[in-house]
């Protein structure tokens, strides 16, 4: 990979707000060129974006740690297969983000699969393929990933997962409802046990722990905080069952600044303390041979998307602008899901800027409140109540930001059967088709009435 020397980040120090919007651009090209190539609704992801925060986090880790993407956080093909291509591996949680790590080119030596849940199907996938770790989530799992490791003549390295407390957890915003409710990971007593038995398996080897307390965490002595609990939980266990350590997994949790008073995480402390959580462990015996896994997600690849949409309807109801887009919250769910709005930007057509008669256009606009909504039956289905900006007519653009991580990936493309927005990747400014727009009739067509 190679990037202008002015773009390269400082160390430890990208742009403030390193995103896809820069000088009114997305990517580098103009949102009208982008909606009328690729039509609206639109996903656009910037991988140089991406390339810079890749170069920012590895810029400030110390030598013992290592990156593996969260594949959750943006399944897109093109995506996971351009951060292999940086050096990262994959932290998959299905089958289904095996299959993508493996054709995005990422070796198996670089995957871990986590997550509660997994089917034997999905096990049997990870064993067969020589994944680097399978995270076991409970004691029952362990008795199926060591039966299935004994049926491919091979021992499966793995690590154990600790439950974190509720008072551990450092989520700024949680999603609706969770809160956890026991799902992930075990209880120290189940955590000796299973590391006992893996120990003492032929079938198994045991790589060390993992533990996730949060997700899009902004503190960076809080994340380092985990990160050395982690440490000392895994030490303690290594010690109990008479075995070393060779990954730590602290899981993902760096945040991006949804909201314009929010800071970004602050990359230079968050680097200093994890050297010196690892300063000694050459001396350890214990952590002699260890790695500390990172699993980011969100921060690399969250704000170098965009959701392009086009204005279809605007009106004046109680007094307050209200328009409406041709996409939804059926393609961007987050922001009801957690109730966190994103920021929103307008871009004027080209058509109403040269007209000169466009009141709206003249001067810019006025900025005022304006309800951005999409074209669902649903009230849930509205962006933002009091987006301050100058209104955008019928036929205008309008970009919802930091939608590159839990975007399409978190929504609901099938509800009212509405088409599903299509997807580019930009790249040094040239934009590429990375999945085709879905139209109902596709999956229409899949579906059958029986003739009773």
């Amino acid at each position: 990979m190679s990037l202008d020397l002015e773009s390269r980040p400082r160390r430890g120090r990208p742009p403030a707000r390193d995103e896809i919007l820069r000088a009114g651009l997305l990517g580098g090209l103009a949102a009208d060129d982008l909606a009328e190539r690729f039509g609206t609704p639109l996903y656009v992801y910037d991988l140089d974006v991406i390339a810079r925060q890749v170069l920012a986090l590895e810029a400030v880790l110390p030598p013992e740690a290592e990156l593996a993407y969260a594949v959750k956080a943006n399944p897109a093909l093109a995506v996971v297969a351009h951060l292999g291509r940086l050096g990262l591996g994959a932290d998959v949680a299905s089958g289904g983000e095996l299959a993508t790590a493996r054709r995005a080119g990422i070796e198996p030596g670089r995957i871990v699969m986590t997550g509660p849940g997994k089917r034997d199907d999905e096990l049997r996938a990870a064993v067969e393929a020589g994944v680097r770790a399978i995270t076991v989530e409970s004691p029952g799992e362990l008795g199926r990933v060591e039966a299935l490791a004994l049926a491919a003549g091979r021992a499966q390295p793995v690590m154990l997962r600790a439950a974190v407390s509720e008072h551990a957890r450092l989520e700024r915003v949680r999603l609706v409802g969770d809160d956890g409710a026991g799902k992930f990971g075990m209880d120290p007593a189940d955590l000796a046990a299973c590391a006992w038995r893996a120990v003492s398996s032929p079938h198994l080897q045991l790589l060390g722990l993992h533990a996730f307390g949060a997700s899009n965490v902004l503190d960076a002595g809080a994340i380092v905080g985990h990160v050395a609990a982690t440490v000392r939980a895994a030490r303690r266990l290594a010690l109990a069952a008479g075995t070393t350590l060779r990954l730590v997994d602290a899981g993902g949790g760096l945040g991006i600044p949804y909201e314009g008073h929010e800071g970004s995480l602050d990359l230079v402390r968050l680097g200093a303390g994890l050297s010196a959580i690892t300063a000694d462990w050459a001396l350890d015996p214990v952590l002699r041979d260890a790695r500390l896994l990172l699993e980011p997600g969100r921060f690399l690849v969250g704000a170098a998307g965009a959701y392009l949409s086009r204005v279809v309807d605007r009106k004046t109801v109680g007094g307050s602008i209200v328009v409406i887009l041709d996409g939804g919250v059926h393609h961007v769910l987050r922001p009801a899901l957690v109730g966190q709005e994103h920021r929103i930007r307008a871009f004027t057509s080209r058509a109403r800027a040269r007209d000169p008669g466009d009141a709206a256009t003249r001067g810019g606009g006025r900025m005022v409140p304006v309800t951005v909504a999409g074209p669902l039956c649903s009230g849930l289905d509205v962006f933002s109540h009091a987006a301050v900006m100058a209104p955008p007519g019928v036929g205008d653009l309008v970009a919802v930001l930091d939608v590159g991580a839990y975007g399409f990936t978190e929504s609901m493309p099938m509800f009212l059967s509405h088409p599903g927005p299509a997807e580019v990747a930009i790249r040094a400014g040239r934009p590429a088709l990375i999945r085709p727009r879905l139209d109902p009739v596709e999956w229409l067509d899949r579906q059958v009435a029986p003739d009773w």
